[in-house]
């Protein structure tokens, strides 16, 4: 009987000990962020004891960091009804991943309220409440649009379902555009006419920046870097630019994103030669999580974006919608809650149909275009317009031997002008970043080769006329 009941202690103790190690390896793995791995010993502690604080705030931190945030919220306020130290401030941030974004402002205020009390620093929550503000504004407005379909897609390969029309360009991965080896996470816009690439790369901060380049007769000028109204904060990445030329849409995990990567769009001004400042497109094109590459393919009148809202690991869903040709917003406040949560998350496409002609006629276009072989691109050594009947693409072509010397002449101008141009782009990127000092040091270069510029331009308009005149002889 003795032996038994020493073995029991023994048991006891070493199971408690077992319990007690496998706590403390928890909470070092919550300590250094491995929320994945420290989230099913916490689980096993909750359930255990259902109103442990600190048991709650762990396993609730550990849902909310690994996407799972509605799963978070319960055992979240269970921790601030226990008043555990730090609960509300996770707690507002579950309420603003599921969309309650009154609660969450609520509960921002409270946590800021207690750091007053306690005389701490109030400004990282004070940020986090203006987030909040800012992205409950944004779910007032979520935009009616309709979505016709969605892929759920490796994500190392989704470029491969974009089936948009040569009219509207072509999608790269960096790897693949510039042919180098590894695992590059830039994504390559080449324009319809294949005369401007807009690419992203590691640039300042070690982060991902937009940058172009111009295509010159027979090579690419250096990249330039885009605006830092572009490339302001985080990385950004997934450049796509409207037939227009002015249109530019990215995706940023900077400043003003509701959460990982979100879309913005912006405007070039021509009188300015600026960008315009950058503006959220809104939900339901943009979540808590990550959503990116959004392409308006106007030929085919389609809209597509990608997201890994609700994927697994590696996985990505794209979407595609019909654009609208002015942004109509649902009635916040006659539709409810749950229904508005549920548009700006995209739970149910056919919720977005109203009109279901509408939506036939585009998954017909949809289906074109997924079965559209696309003509092999012929290779020219330029484009050269001789008149309405004529265009010529190799000096071949050119009947007049004092036409085609002329035309040779024209390249050479052609280069130089273009090499010109692009380094005045870069003097004025340049004086945009500079200080007071540098602005006054550029202006007499840049206003020099201006004046340059326009004079080449002239020049090789003129070029261009005598070369026609000569071979229409």
């Amino acid at each position: 009987m003795k032996k038994k009941y020493i073995l029991f202690l023994l048991i006891s103790f070493f199971t408690i000990s077992l319990s007690a190690q496998t706590l403390e390896q928890a909470r070092n793995l919550y300590a250094n962020k491995e929320y994945e791995k420290a989230a099913p010993i916490f689980e096993k502690y909750v359930k255990s004891q259902p109103t442990n604080g600190n048991y709650n705030l762990w396993y609730g931190v550990c849902c909310l960091e690994t996407g799972r945030p509605a799963e978070a919220v319960k055992y979240l306020e269970t921790a601030v009804k226990r008043r555990v130290a730090s609960g509300q401030l996770y707690l507002a941030q579950a309420y603003n991943n599921v969309y309650r974004y009154e609660d969450a402002i609520q509960c921002y205020e409270e946590y800021i309220e207690a750091l007053k009390k306690r005389k701490q620093p109030t400004e990282e929550a004070e940020k986090l409440l203006d987030k909040s503000k800012a992205d409950f504004r944004m779910f007032k407005g979520v935009e009616e649009v309709c979505v016709i379909d969605s892929f759920v897609v490796d994500k190392a390969s989704f470029l491969q379902t974009y089936k948009i029309s040569e009219e509207s360009g072509k999608l790269y991965t960096f790897d693949e555009y510039f042919k180098v080896t590894g695992n590059h996470p830039g994504t390559v816009y080449e324009t319809e006419l294949g005369n401007k690439l807009y690419y992203s790369e590691t640039g300042k901060d070690d982060l991902l920046n937009i940058f172009s380049k111009n295509k010159l007769i027979d090579e690419w000028s250096k990249g330039t870097l885009l605006p830092e109204n572009i490339n302001a904060t985080g990385n950004t990445n997934y450049p796509f630019v409207l037939t227009d030329g002015i249109t530019i849409y990215y995706a940023s995990d900077g400043a003003g994103s509701i959460g990982g990567y979100d879309i913005f769009v912006t405007r070039y001004n021509t009188n300015t030669d600026t960008y315009l400042t950058p503006e959220n497109v809104g939900m339901p094109f943009n979540s808590p999580f990550n959503d990116y590459m959004y392409v308006i393919d106007e030929y085919n009148n389609l809209g597509w974006f990608a997201s890994d809202r609700y994927q697994p690991e590696g996985k990505v869903c794209v979407y595609v919608f019909i654009p609208n040709s002015s942004k109509r917003i649902y009635n916040y406040e006659s539709t409810p809650h749950e229904q508005m949560v549920s548009l700006a998350q995209l739970r149910s496409l056919k919720d977005t149909w109203k009109d279901k002609t509408e939506v036939q006629e585009a998954l017909q276009r949809l289906e074109s275009a997924i079965n559209h072989k696309p003509q092999e691109r012929q290779v020219y050594d330029f484009v050269f317009v001789i008149d309405d009947q004529r265009t010529y693409h190799q000096l071949s072509d050119f009947r007049s031997k004092q036409a085609q010397e002329q035309f040779q002449l024209y390249q050479r101008m052609e280069k130089d002008f273009k090499q010109q141009e692009s380094k005045l782009d870069q003097q004025r990127q340049a004086y945009t970043k500079g200080n007071k000092e540098a602005k006054a040091k550029l202006t007499p270069a840049i206003l020099d080769l201006e004046k340059r510029v326009r004079q080449m331009s002239l020049e090789l308009d003129e070029q261009a006329i005598k070369v026609r005149s000569i071979e229409k002889q």
